[in-house]
C-alpha cells in the first residue's frame, strides 16, 4: 500500500523543522516549492500518483546530485512514508472516523492543528503568487504550475478553518463534489482529542 500523503501546510512545517535540524546550503524557496509539488496532480488529470510520488528511490534524506526543488520533491515523499509509520505506532487508524474520505479528513485537521508552528506564512503566500516556473521533466505546463501555487498561496496565507478547507477542497478535481461531506468528516475528528494528539506528534517526530 502506499503511504498516505500529508497535507501542503504539514508538508512545509515538517521542511521548516527539516532546516532547523540540519542546517543546509540548499534553496529553502525552491525546496519548500519542491516539497509541495507533487499534489499538483490533484489539479491535473495527465499527471499521475506514479509519475510524482514515485520518482524517488530510496526515500531518505540524501539530497546528493538533486537540484534544490528536486531535493524537496524528495522530501515530501520520505515524509509520506514516515508519517504513516509516525501514525501506525500510534494506532490512529484504529481511532474513530480516521480512515474516512481516504484519510483526508485527517490531513486536513492536521494542516489546521500545527498551522502556527511557521511564522512566515505571508511571506511564503507572496513568494507562492510569484513562483519561478521550474521544470520538472513531468509534463507540468507553466499555466498549471502557476495555477498550483496560486491556490497553496490562498490557502496558507491565513489559518485553516472551515470556508478556507472547503475553499482548497473544492479546488481539487476528485474531491471538488464532497466538500460538504470531507467538511463534517473534518468536524468529528475535531471533537476527538486523541486525534489531535497524535496528529501533532508527527511534527514533533517526523524528522
Amino acid at each position: 500500500m502506499c503511504p498516505l500523503m500529508a497535507s501542503q501546510v504539514a508538508h512545509i512545517i515538517y521542511a521548516e523543522k527539516y532546516f532547523k535540524k540540519y542546517p543546509s546550503k540548499i534553496n529553502r524557496d525552491e525546496f519548500i516549492l519542491g516539497c509541495v509539488f507533487p499534489d499538483i496532480r490533484r489539479i491535473d488529470e495527465n499527471v499521475k500518483r506514479k509519475m510524482t510520488h514515485r520518482a524517488f528511490d530510496p526515500l531518505d534524506l540524501n539530497f546528493e546530485g538533486l537540484t534544490s526543488f528536486q531535493a524537496g520533491w524528495k522530501f515530501h515523499l520520505y515524509c509520506d512514508m514516515k508519517r504513516e509509520e509516525i501514525l501506525n505506532k500510534y494506532k490512529f487508524y484504529e481511532l474513530e472516523y480516521t480512515a474516512d474520505f481516504w484519510h483526508h479528513p485527517s490531513k486536513m485537521l492536521e494542516d489546521e492543528l500545527i498551522y502556527d508552528e511557521y511564522e512566515n506564512w505571508e511571506k511564503l503566500a507572496h513568494y507562492f503568487n510569484s513562483a519561478p516556473h521550474i521544470e520538472a521533466g513531468i509534463g507540468v505546463s507553466q499555466e498549471t504550475f502557476s495555477l498550483w501555487y496560486a491556490i497553496l498561496a490562498k490557502y496558507v496565507e491565513s489559518k485553516p478553518g472551515d470556508r478556507s478547507m472547503r475553499v482548497f477542497l473544492s479546488k481539487q478535481r476528485n474531491l471538488s463534489e464532497m466538500v460538504n461531506e470531507l467538511a463534517e468528516a473534518i468536524d468529528k475528528l475535531r471533537k476527538n482529542d486523541k486525534v489531535g494528539e497524535i496528529l501533532k506528534k508527527v511534527a514533533e517526530e517526523i524528522v
